[in-house]
């Protein structure tokens, strides 16, 4: 009996070892994807990073490394399709101290900015003064009952650049109140730092460009539309990013954020201004190494990515390779 029980101790130790040792192996799924690929031979094994070596470019005088994080899975605002937990669950996950890892590592590996909303402004308050953290914030000035609410919450919180968030610029444009923008634009100058206009929509990005405005930089979505739940040709219409939602399948319904691609890599080519791409991955829905190239080969000087820790590591490697290879890109970097 004893030598049976010895036996099935050592069996249990052998397999909560192999088990441990598989978890430490594969990093992410992306990662298992990626090593199942390439025993394939149908991908090339990813170089070892650089840690702090990440090409970067500038808007005016802020340099900006050329992929940087996004700030809505830390804030909790996760694009979920119909599921209706993710957001809870994702702000559960980020605790402080979490956030705290996430930004520490994203600068270990040279990714110096975050761009998010300006209520990250405690937890990156507390990054700054109690870890010594030296990440870049730029705020889309969306707090507040008014953008100069937000202006001045984010200046007054450290931003490091500013801009009018896509979902209030879109809403403007769409109502009419295209002007009250511009004040804006305005007004963010007067703190002299960067400022920037966002949008989901090309027809925002066009209404502003045919008002005379002259921002710093543009902040505007690239993803390609040939993943499972993009939104349905015959149901995309100007300004679905902001809905409402439609209510039959194959309608928008927070899945696709920029609804024609093709236009908008050719209108933004006219364009000199940086571009800072968001939304490349469709929020969850592309593969980094297609959403990656897709953008930057589209015309974007910048990718804003939203990135879990455990993602990070594997995503400035494949963002490195991207932009190490040829890129068969018309527009000029404008940053």
């Amino acid at each position: 009996m004893a030598d049976k029980q010895v036996d099935r101790r050592g069996f249990i130790k052998k397999s909560v070892a192999a088990s441990a040792g598989m978890a430490l192996g594969l990093h992410s799924f992306e990662e298992q994807n990626l090593r199942a690929q390439m025993s394939e031979g149908s991908a090339k094994a990813p170089e070892k990073s650089q840690p702090g070596a990440f090409p970067c470019g500038k808007i005016k005088d802020l340099t900006v490394s050329r992929m940087f994080c996004g700030g809505n899975l830390i804030g909790g605002w996760a694009h979920s399709r119909d599921l209706i937990y993710v957001s809870s669950l994702v702000k559960a996950y980020h605790s402080d101290e979490k956030v705290f890892e996430t930004l520490a590592l994203a600068e270990e590996m040279g990714v110096n900015t975050i761009l998010g909303n300006p209520t990250a402004d405690r937890v990156l308050n507390r990054y700054w003064n109690e870890r010594g953290g030296r990440i870049q914030f730029i705020s889309d000035c969306a707090a507040g009952s008014t953008i100069k609410e937000g202006v001045k919450r984010s200046v007054d919180s450290g931003a490091h650049a500013v801009y009018v968030q896509g979902g209030l610029a879109d809403a403007a444009v769409r109502d009419g109140k295209t002007d009250l923008v511009g004040e804006a634009l305005e007004y963010m100058r007067q703190f002299g730092l960067p400022s920037g206009l966002g949008a989901h929509d090309l027809e925002t990005i066009k209404a502003f460009v045919k008002a005379g405005f002259k921002p710093d930089f543009w902040v505007k979505t690239l993803h390609p539309d040939n993943y499972w739940s993009a939104t349905a040709q015959e149901h995309r219409k100007a300004f679905d990013a902001v809905g409402p939602s439609g209510e039959r399948h194959g309608e928008p319904h927070d899945n696709m954020w920029c609804r024609n691609p093709k236009e908008t890599i050719e209108y933004m080519k006219s364009l000199k201004e940086p571009w800072i791409a968001f939304k490349v991955l469709a929020a969850g829905a592309l593969h980094p190494r297609e959403g990656f190239k897709f953008a930057f080969e589209g015309g974007a000087d910048f990718i804003c990515v939203g990135m879990f820790d455990f993602q990070l590591r594997e995503n400035v490697i494949l963002a490195q390779n991207t932009l190490a290879g040829k890129l068969d890109r018309e527009r000029a970097w404008c940053a």
